[in-house]
C-alpha cells in the first residue's frame, strides 16, 4: 500500500481514480447479461439476437449504486468512483474479443452456472484471464435453481442461504466443492467468498442469481473491495493524457450522422480534440471531435437512446463520439488523440489496424463482419474447423464481393460469410445474374448459427460431389466365363458371366490377369432386362466388343475390368470409404498386377 500513499501525498483525490474496468466472461446461456441486467435494471439480454451479446458492451455503475445494493453505504470510505462493465460474448468463437476485453479488464467476473459447472469456453475464458494476470472473481450463477431453492429477492446469500433446508444447503455446498475442485487442477486457489481471508490468495466465488437479485449485494461488495483494496496505486491517471479507446460501433443518429461508440480506457477526451481512428481497407481517418453524449448512468451504451452532451470525460468510460468525416470507420479499431508526434499517433493505429488476427490462404472462403473482433472470432471459429479463408474484410457485403467470389474455382469455396453485416441491394441483384448463381451467401447475426449452417451446406455438398464422382469413375471388378453360356462368339461376343467381385458397368473394357486387352463391354442383360451395372453375385448375359471366344477369351476365363490409372489413384486416396469389401479386394488384385512392371503405377 505504500504506492498509494505516495499517491495521496501527491495530491491526488478520488476524481483522479479512473473507473475500474471490469470484464464479465463465461460460458453461453451461463447468465452473464442477466446479472448485469439485474444490476443495472434493463433488459439489454432480451435485445440481443438470439439472447447472447454479440458485441462488447458496456455499462458504468457508479459508486452509490453500488454502495446501496451491497448495504455499504455509510460503512466503508471508497475512492473509487464506480465501475465500468464490459459484457463481453459468451461462446468460445469469440475468444479474441475476450482476449482483448481481458487486456484492457482491470478485474473480471467470470460466470459459471452452478449447476451445470465449467465448460469449455469457462476453462478457455480461465486461460485467457490467467495470460494476462488479471484478477477475477467467479459468480456461480443459478442458486435459484437448485432445486427446493427458497428465494429471497435481492438478499445477502448469508441470509438466503440461512433459510435453506439441510438437503439445500448440502446440494449448495457440494456444487460449490465441485467447482473449487476443477479450478484446483487448474493450479488455481479459490473458496466461497465468505471463506475467504486473503483475496490477493485465494480467488472468491459468490453464490448469485441474476433473475432473483440473491448474491448480488456479496458479489457487488466484493468487485468494490478488491478495486479499492487492491487496484487503487494502479488506477490514479494524468487529467492531462491524452485519450486512448477502442471503437464498439459505428452508427447513425439522427442529427448527428455517423457517429462512434467508444469505450475510453486512457486518459481523456474534450470536444475539440483532433482524433485519429482506424478505417476500412487498413486506413485512417483524422478528424475534430465536434460533441461528446455520455449514456445516463446504469444505461448500456449499445442500446441507449438518450444521452447527456459533456465537454469532456475522462477513463474509464463507455462514450458516443460525434465528429464529421466518421464514414469508413471501423467497429473494433483504435481511436487515439492527437497530441504530440502525430505520424507517430497515426503508424502506431495503422501498425494496430494491421495486427489483426486472421490467417489468410491462396484457396478458401471469404467472410465479412462488421467489426475487427467478429471478424477474428470468425476466422479463428473457422480454422478450428480447418476451413480455409482466402479474404476477410470488415463491412457490408457488396456487388463487387460477389463477382470477387464467383471467380473461385472450388465449388466448396465459392461461398461468403456475412456475420451482422447488411447486404447490399445491388449484391442481391448480382446474385441472382446468371453467372453467378454458384455463389452461396450464408448471412446471421449469431456467429454460430452461420458456422452450423454453412458446415450443413458443406457437408452436403461434398456427399453430392463425391456421389457424382465416384458415378464417373471406372470401378473394380472381377468376372468369370460361365459354361454352356456363350450365345455369340463375336461381333459382338455374347456371354453368360458371374460377377465374383465388384461391380461390372456398361462401357467399361475387360482385360486379362496378365494384362492381355479383351475388349469393351457393350450391354449388360439380366433376363430380357438391359441394365447398367451388376453387383458382386449376380449372374448376367454380356456383350463384348472385339474379342471371338475360343480365341481371345474362352469359358472359364477370369476377366478384370481395365480401370485407368488416374481412376485408380483417385479410388486409392479419395474413395476408399465408397468401396465395397469386395471392390476392395479385386482393385487390390488388379493393381498388384498393374504394379509388377511400373512399381508406382496408379500411385
Amino acid at each position: 500500500m505504500a504506492k498509494k500513499k505516495k499517491t495521496e501525498q501527491k495530491g491526488i483525490v478520488a476524481s483522479t481514480i479512473r473507473t475500474p474496468i471490469v470484464c464479465v466472461l463465461g460460458h453461453v446461456d451461463h447468465g452473464k447479461t442477466s446479472l448485469l441486467d439485474k444490476i443495472r435494471g434493463s433488459s439489454v439480454v432480451d435485445k440481443e439476437a438470439g439472447a447472447i451479446t454479440q458485441h462488447i458492451g458496456a455499462t458504468i455503475v457508479p459508486l452509490h449504486a453500488i454502495e446501496e445494493m451491497s448495504g455499504t453505504s455509510g460503512k466503508m470510505k471508497f475512492d473509487v468512483p464506480g465501475l465500468l462493465f464490459i459484457d463481453t460474448p459468451g461462446h468460445h468463437a469469440f475468444t479474441t474479443l475476450r482476449s482483448r476485453g481481458g487486456a484492457l479488464a482491470d478485474m473480471a467476473i467470470l460466470v459459471v452456472d452452478i449447476n451445470e459447472g465449467f465448460q469449455p469456453q469457462t476453462r478457455e475464458a480461465l486461460q485467457i484471464l490467467k495470460t494476462y494476470k488479471t484478477p477475477f472473481v467467479i459468480a456461480a450463477t443459478k442458486v435459484d435453481r437448485i432445486h427446493g431453492w427458497k428465494k429471497q429477492n435481492n438478499a445477502p446469500f448469508a441470509q438466503t442461504f440461512a433459510q435453506q433446508n439441510d438437503r439445500v444447503k448440502t446440494d449448495v455446498e457440494m456444487k460449490t466443492y465441485e467447482l473449487i475442485g476443477e479450478l484446483s487442477e487448474m493450479g488455481l486457489s479459490c473458496e466461497r467468498y465468505d471463506r475467504v481471508r486473503d483475496f490477493a490468495k485465494n480467488i472468491a466465488i459468490v453464490p448469485v442469481s441474476g433473475i432473483t437479485g440473491e448474491g448480488l449485494p456479496d458479489l457487488l461488495m466484493v468487485m468494490i473491495g478488491l478495486a479499492q483494496r487492491y487496484m487503487t496505486q494502479d488506477l490514479a491517471l494524468s487529467t492531462a493524457g491524452a485519450g486512448i479507446g477502442t471503437v464498439l460501433e459505428v452508427k447513425e443518429e439522427r442529427g448527428l450522422g455517423t457517429t462512434l461508440d467508444v469505450i475510453l480506457y486512457d486518459g481523456q477526451l474534450n470536444v475539440g480534440d483532433d482524433i485519429v481512428v482506424g478505417a476500412e481497407g487498413g486506413g485512417v481517418i483524422e478528424t475534430k471531435i465536434r460533441s461528446l453524449l455520455q449514456p445516463r448512468p446504469m444505461q448500456e451504451i449499445l442500446t441507449e437512446d438518450r444521452f447527456d452532451r459533456v465537454k469532456q470525460v475522462t477513463a474509464a468510460t463507455g462514450i458516443k463520439v460525434s465528429a464529421p468525416k466518421l464514414e469508413g470507420a471501423i467497429a473494433g479499431s483504435p481511436l487515439r488523440v492527437i497530441r504530440g508526434d502525430r505520424d507517430e499517433i497515426v503508424e502506431a493505429v495503422i501498425h494496430e489496424m494491421e495486427d489483426v488476427a486472421v490467417t489468410l490462404s491462396d484457396d478458401g472462403i471469404f467472410i465479412k463482419a462488421d467489426t475487427i473482433g467478429a471478424l477474428e472470432a470468425l476466422s479463428k471459429e473457422l480454422e478450428e474447423n480447418n476451413i480455409p479463408i482466402m479474404r476477410a474484410e470488415v463491412g457490408p457485403v457488396s456487388r463487387h464481393d460477389i463477382i470477387e467470389v464467383s471467380t473461385v474455382k472450388n465449388p466448396l469455396h465459392s461461398v461468403l460469410l456475412a456475420f451482422n453485416t447488411p447486404i447490399l441491394p445491388d449484391a442481391l441483384d448480382t446474385l441472382e445474374e446468371p453467372g453467378n448463381r454458384h455463389v452461396h451467401l450464408f448471412e446471421a447475426g449469431v456467429i454460430y448459427h452461420l458456422i452450423d449452417d454453412y458446415l450443413d451446406w458443406e457437408e452436403e455438398t461434398r456427399r453430392t460431389m463425391e456421389k457424382e464422382s465416384f458415378e464417373k469413375l471406372v470401378l473394380p471388378a472381377k468376372i468369370t466365363l460361365l459354361p454352356d453360356c456363350v450365345f455369340r462368339q463375336s461381333n459382338p461376343a455374347v456371354v453368360g458371366v458371374r460377377i465374383i467381385g465388384g461391380k461390372l458397368q456398361a462401357g467399361v473394357n475387360l482385360v486379362h490377369l496378365d494384362g492381355r486387352k479383351v475388349g469393351r463391354v457393350k450391354q449388360i442383360k439380366s433376363g430380357q432386362e438391359n441394365i447398367s451395372e451388376a453387383i458382386q453375385g449376380l449372374e448376367v448375359a454380356i456383350s463384348i466388343e472385339g474379342p471371338t471366344v475360343g480365341r481371345q477369351i474362352n469359358v472359364g476365363d477370369d476377366l478384370y475390368v481395365d480401370i485407368p490409372e488416374h481412376h485408380v489413384k483417385v479410388l486409392e486416396h479419395e474413395m476408399m470409404n465408397h468401396l465395397s469389401a469386395s471392390m476392395i479386394d479385386i482393385l487390390d488384385e488388379f493393381t498388384r498386377m498393374k504394379r509388377k512392371e511400373r512399381p508406382f503405377w496408379g500411385k
